[in-house]
């Protein structure tokens, strides 16, 4: 399971150089509107210092890590769902996405053209937000006159279904015409599913990006305080990037001389780490490992999943099959050194189908199909 994320955002807010820095992938930049003309697409490995130790430790053949699908998407404007700009055709990118990273400028630069003449992150964050939720709109409307043609011709059981959509559709619909996200109405289980083939952009969660240059890096600004305020307000999360930043440290080869110009900035992570850390906590996501003298692997899974479930991540016959899994901690391995000190110690564990992977378990598991 990759965890794939939309760069979305008005025109000269950064975003295709926020892209190009975070996937080393190159995405065309230039100051000027719409230079993206399709979305690009960037696979980064998830940065995990402790698959690092890992490999250190078992010394396998391969290393594999988990990693993140980047999709950047042509800038947004005022009118973009009504085909404004270059209009729906990038939104439909949007709807294949997990989830969505706005990046908003908060910087200053009277070099860099801003699409509205000014500015102003909060105007900005609604400009994008109401298009959004303006896209969702129409999709609403075409999916309700669909499910009202199903109650007058289909059979029964389809008839409640649509029933039960178009009961959710009318929870949803003054959410959207508000300029309001469909993640905001609270839906049963029932009606998420009944709406599931929607895929409402504005259901997606949503982190918001502070593009910033070296002086809002060090010191803050204005700009992030306001972002950081509504994204508050809205249950969010935003982080501070510097594009400009991460081009330069995407430049540089040499891991020590990576972390040397990391620490002039007081900074201990690059921000493609604080971007994928923010994103794994915010869809509460987790990490286990396998490990071994043929491959250490990192896989991504949701918090709460049990070991079955875990198992399935790695291939279905494991899950359908599974019969234990055997478990230790991360950080156990660190503390005693290897597995054999570890079962010494008493924490080499036996999980069963009731387990609960926990993250930086490193795990092997037993199956029979």
């Amino acid at each position: 399971m990759a965890l794939n994320c939309g760069i979305v955002g008005l025109p000269n807010v950064g975003k295709s150089t926020l892209f190009s820095a975070l996937t080393s992938a190159p995405a065309e930049a230039a100051n000027y509107p719409f230079c993206t003309i399709d979305p690009n697409v960037g696979i980064v490995n998830v940065p995990d210092p402790r698959l690092k130790k890992l490999t250190e430790m078992f010394h396998p053949k391969k290393t594999v890590p988990a990693v993140v699908e980047f999709v950047d998407i042509a800038g947004l404007v005022k009118g973009a769902s009504q085909g404004e700009g270059l209009g729906n055709q990038f939104l439909s990118h949007i709807r294949e996405v997990g989830v969505i990273a706005h990046v908003v400028r908060c910087f200053d630069d009277p070099d860099i053209v801003h699409v509205s003449n000014k500015v102003d992150p909060e105007s900005d964050m609604e400009t994008i937000n109401i298009e959004l939720a303006l896209a969702d709109l129409d999709t609403l409307l075409k999916r309700r006159d669909r499910a009202e043609r199903t109650l007058k011709v289909q059979s029964k059981d389809q008839q409640k279904l649509a029933e039960q959509t178009i009961n959710a559709l009318n929870k949803i619909q003054p959410a959207l015409e508000d300029g309001k996200p469909a993640r905001s109405v609270l839906l049963s289980d029932d009606e998420k599913a009944a709406v599931y083939d929607c895929h409402f952009i504005t259901m997606k969660p949503q982190l918001y990006v502070c593009n910033v240059d070296e002086k809002g890096m060090q010191n803050g600004n204005q700009y992030i305080d306001k972002v950081k305020a509504r994204a508050a307000a809205e249950g969010s999360e935003a982080v501070v990037i510097s594009g400009k930043f991460e081009a330069e440290l995407a430049d540089i080869d040499d891991e020590e001389e990576r972390l040397a110009f990391l620490s002039e900035l007081g900074l201990e992570e690059s921000g493609l780490s604080v971007l994928i850390h923010a994103a794994y906590r915010f869809l509460g996501l987790r990490t286990f490992f396998t490990a071994g003298e043929d491959e250490c692997r990192a896989w991504t899974i949701h918090a709460g999943d049990s070991a079955p479930k875990a198992a399935g991540v790695i291939h279905t016959d494991f899950e359908k099959g599974f019969i234990k899994a055997e478990v230790y901690s991360f950080d156990d391995l660190v503390t005693y050194g290897s597995e054999a000190k570890i079962k010494e110690a008493g924490k080499y564990r036996i999980e069963g189908k009731e387990y609960v992977v926990r993250d930086g378990d490193v795990m092997f598991f037993k199956f029979n199909v």
